[in-house]
């Protein structure tokens, strides 16, 4: 599904990121790990043409993210708490990306209920606006986000920074069962080996934005 070939990034000539070839097949969950600083974000950046790459390209079948935006309608992605619009609700911003995606306030309204396990009673009906949640919260909501529409390809950034060990265990859970419901090709990026362990089919170890390690 995803093919990587010859990609890096140079900031004041300086690279930050060498991947020569990569590939990541549909349905496989994908865990990056890395310190801080490894490229981790860098590499989700490239892949979603956040950021022009310095040499090389990325592929979403077969199609050139940077040249065209064919692969947008099925890739879904949460970064950080930017990709959040504060000012609203957490419903609202659930019926917006169902209007991007073309799913109904109706059917929103039924499918996010499936997440209430997930949410432990703090999201829905609380009215109030995304940027008055806790940082954790935050982070659930823009995870739900992403499976609005049951995109093919999610990108989660860090999912698990923030989160208590219950929420943490529950999202693990969650992401098993997307990708066994609908088939869902998931990139997931931690500083925390673990974590990636216990949801991952396939683990990518960055350092100084080189892979040094695939398992």
């Amino acid at each position: 599904m995803i093919t990587v070939t010859n990609l890096s990034k140079k900031y004041s000539g300086q690279t930050v990121l060498g991947i020569l070839d990569l590939e990541v097949p549909k349905g496989q969950k994908f865990g990056l790990v890395g310190n801080n600083g490894s490229g981790k974000t860098t590499l989700f950046s490239l892949l979603l043409d956040l950021i022009e790459a310095s040499t090389g390209n990325v592929t979403f079948n077969k199609i050139d993210v940077h040249k065209s935006e064919e692969w947008k309608p099925y890739t879904s992605a949460f970064i950080d708490e930017s990709y959040l619009i504060s000012y609203l609700t957490v419903e609202e911003y659930f019926y917006f990306l169902g209007n991007l995606r073309a799913v109904s306030k109706e059917e929103i309204n039924i499918w996010v209920q499936e997440f209430e396990p997930f949410f432990n009673g703090e999201i829905l009906g609380q009215k109030k606006y995304l940027r008055d949640l806790s940082k954790g919260n935050q982070k659930k909501a823009g995870i739900v986000g992403t499976l609005i529409g049951k995109p093919e390809l999610v990108i989660l950034d860090e999912s698990f920074a923030n989160l208590d060990p219950t929420t943490q265990i529950r999202l693990k859970k969650l992401i098993r069962d997307e990708a066994e419901k609908h088939g869902t090709t998931f990139l997931i990026s931690s500083h925390d080996l673990i974590h990636v362990i216990e949801v991952c089919d396939r683990i990518v170890l960055l350092e100084k934005g080189l892979a040094i390690k695939d398992i």
